[in-house]
């Protein structure tokens, strides 16, 4: 997977002191841009509460990282009746080949805590289904 395709882009508001302030560290050389400052702040703050995610992902049976299912996966779990839970705390993805039927017979609930990628029909499908 592309470096491009493990990332999200987000939009947040800042107020202006501190988007000065951290204007003012860049042009200092503290950070190399925001983007640069933003991601350091967001990372520290993700290992200072760092056991309080791993024992939630835990508690809530979620996989961490990447989950992607394939047409080939939902097929043999049709073949077989059975059903999954797509349940991940990072990107959550379904292949651009899965129909919203094959989707629907096989996918018993979604939940995505960062991104879902899936084809818009499938999400759509899905919709009812997703937490």
């Amino acid at each position: 997977m592309a470096e491009i395709d493990k990332t999200e882009k987000i939009t947040i508001n800042v107020g202006l002191v501190d988007l000065g302030e951290i204007d003012l560290l860049v042009d200092e050389g503290f950070f190399a841009n925001r983007t640069d400052f933003i991601r350091t702040a967001i990372r520290r703050q993700l290992e200072s509460r760092a056991g309080a995610v791993k024992d939630t992902v835990a508690r809530r049976t979620l996989a961490l990282g990447t989950q992607h299912y394939t047409r080939g996966d939902l097929e043999k779990l049709q073949a077989e009746g059975q059903t999954v839970e797509l349940r991940v705390l990072g990107l959550g993805s379904i292949a651009n080949d899965v129909s919203p039927d094959l989707a629907l017979a096989t996918i018993s609930s979604v939940e995505v805590l960062g991104a879902f990628r899936a084809p818009r029909a499938v999400k759509e499908a899905l919709a009812a289904r997703t937490i």
